[in-house]
């Protein structure tokens, strides 16, 4: 499989990755058609879960290539690193202060960006839309480096990537689609609107793509970005939202959850890396 798609060009490969995330989304908020409520300790394992994969992923696949890049492309690499793991949260930062958006568990009038009277539904698929971004984003820009015959840069690497991403992608699809079944949403809209969270991501992976083969000097700062954004999500919402008003077993659930995350997708990037 992999001699296959080392013959494709790289916003190609990036494309396939990223239809594979987006599908692997779709398979989780299919969940809906069996179950119309998720219990809050299974769903806060799923949140830690994808925190601890989107953790790994942002050293081992984004962060420690872009330094080694660096490196060799004559770079100040510490320099490259900060500045592009800063604007990648600087960017979600100033998305998520703009877009209208709604985190699991809160009423309509805690959403957060511009004020909107959009549906809350709408609302919650674009709290997972926005996280779904620097994903996406990751995966094209693995995909692109490649291009460059670089040591840090592998093919297997930029595959285990997405099988990761596409791995913390299916709670995440059950996140959005059962909470809104729940809500009163048919099964058929609840998975519709479950799956469309995760359509960004071959939108950012064909752009992130793009642009490293475009200009090789930007990608270790792609990376460095891809990174950031991710961390960002992480830190600002997948883990209070793991952990939000609840205590105990649920709180060392989501704390599992993250720490078996992280391992898998240590294992991935090292083992195919």
């Amino acid at each position: 499989m992999i001699e296959w798609l080392s013959a494709l060009p790289p916003t190609i490969q990036a494309l396939m990755g990223t239809l594979f995330t987006w599908g692997v989304t779709a398979l989780g908020a299919g969940l809906v058609f069996f179950f119309k409520s998720i219990n809050k300790t299974v769903l806060n394992g799923m949140l830690g879960f994808a925190a601890g994969v989107m953790i790994a992923a942002s050293f081992w696949s984004l962060l420690a290539p872009a330094i080694e890049m660096a490196e060799g492309l004559g770079q100040t690499a510490w320099i490259t690193a900060a500045v592009g793991f800063l604007a990648g949260g600087a960017f979600l930062w100033l998305v998520d202060i703009t877009l209208p958006h709604l985190h699991m568990g809160l009423e309509k009038d805690k959403a957060e960006g511009i004020k909107t009277s959009w549906q809350r539904s709408i609302l919650l698929v674009l709290a997972i839309t926005l996280h779904n971004i620097p994903e996406g984003l990751a995966v094209g820009v693995a995909f692109g480096a490649v291009a460059f015959d670089l040591p840090s840069a592998s093919l297997t690497g930029a595959v285990a990537l997405a099988i990761g991403i596409g791995l913390q992608n299916f709670p995440e699809g059950a996140a959005v689609s059962i909470p809104l079944r729940r809500e009163g949403f048919s099964r058929t809209k609840a998975f519709l609107y479950g799956q469309a969270s995760g359509i960004v991501e071959p939108i950012a992976g064909v752009i992130g793509a793009f642009a490293v083969v475009s200009m090789q000097p930007v990608l270790p700062y792609a990376l460095a970005f891809a990174a950031g954004a991710m961390i960002y999500v992480v830190v600002e919402e997948l883990i209070p939202e793991a952990q939000h008003n609840e205590g105990g077993t649920a709180t060392n659930v989501a704390t599992i959850g993250c720490m078996i995350g992280f391992t898998i997708m240590m294992i991935l990037d090292v083992a195919l890396g």
